[in-house]
């Protein structure tokens, strides 16, 4: 049979766009929290460097500040209306997120969740550091640095992050069970700011003269408590358990302003969680828990290259733009 020139053209178009869909890469949507700390720019690094390894497209997006939910809510809406391959979140409301994650999978696009935890379990996995884990090494830390007893202040990160929530909750729980002769003698908020963790530590130094030491729960927290310390002078006499790395922050344990990290591997933290989308992509089954631990890092540990790679990973090698 004859077909017209009309009709093998239609043919020869609709087999040039069954191929183009069959080679063209695959997408994968990272949305973090925020994309201003340096904590979302490593794990932005992790993500993209697994982008490249496994031949896939990251897109990239999150609102500029992590109490911004509304604004979260609308990126990831706008990533499943986009049909992306995949989806990676990290949430910044453990419930605001809920509904999007809903349609997410509903329309069968496979998510994984990381950093953070969410109130539901419809998702493919989770990829995080025990967080839990990591406020338990802070508070065993802090201890040992006042010598098991005295009072200490808890300087938290935001309501409703699931992450931070469960440092938290690791740390009171290790205090009141492991170290009686010490007490919280104060508990407030940093709300993802700088300044305004600094105004929350300078209250619990004015209003307690007693304080031995402060653990802070993430990168922002632990910043404001730093320059409170830092501004009184008080690095001798209030210790300073900090979650979380920067330059800054690695400057001042270097200064004596901050007298132990708790740090995570972000880098890893989004390589492995765009690595699960890809395993599922290529018809394997990717575990549903990926925990990584926290690492504890002293001054003298800052020169050692394991450190170095930890706290200092290749931004640039990645990141071009």
């Amino acid at each position: 049979m004859r077909h017209s020139p009309v009709i093998l053209a239609a043919l020869l178009a609709a087999t040039l766009l069954s191929c183009n869909r069959a080679s063209k890469r695959k997408q994968i949507a990272v949305v973090p929290k925020a994309t201003s700390h340096v904590f979302w720019v490593s794990v932005q690094t992790g993500a993209m460097a697994a982008g490249h390894d496994f031949g896939v497209d990251i897109l990239w997006n999150g609102p500029a500040a992590e109490t911004d939910f509304t604004r979260q809510i609308q990126i990831v809406d706008s990533m499943i209306a986009r049909q992306v391959d995949g989806l990676v979140l990290a949430a910044g409301e453990r419930k605001a997120l809920v509904q999007s994650v809903d349609r997410a999978v509903a329309a069968g696009i496979p998510v994984t969740i990381f950093d953070s935890g969410l109130d539901s379990g419809n998702y493919m996995t989770f990829v995080a550091t025990n967080n839990y884990e990591g406020g338990q090494m802070g508070a065993r830390e802090l201890a040992r640095l006042i010598g098991g007893e005295g009072e200490v202040a808890l300087l938290m990160h935001n309501p409703g992050s699931q992450s931070t929530m469960d440092r938290e909750q690791g740390f009171e729980d290790t205090i009141k069970k492991e170290f009686p002769k010490i007490r919280i003698a104060a508990r407030q908020y940093g709300q993802s700011d700088r300044a305004k963790a600094l105004a929350a530590a300078e209250n619990f130094l004015a209003g307690n003269s007693n304080l031995k030491g402060i653990f802070a729960s993430a990168e922002p927290s632990s910043v404001g408590a730093a320059l409170a310390i830092k501004a009184r002078n008080l690095q001798d006499k209030v210790m300073l358990v900090a979650f979380d790395s920067s330059e800054t922050l690695v400057q001042d344990l270097k200064d004596g302003y901050v007298d132990a990290l708790v740090v995570q591997d972000p880098f890893k933290i989004g390589y492995e969680a765009v690595k699960t989308v890809v395993d599922k992509l290529k018809g394997r089954k990717p575990p549903r828990r990926i925990d990584l631990s926290a690492r504890l890092v002293h001054r003298e540990d800052l020169g050692k290259p394991e450190f170095q790679q930890l706290l200092f990973p290749d931004l640039k090698k990645y990141l071009k733009n």
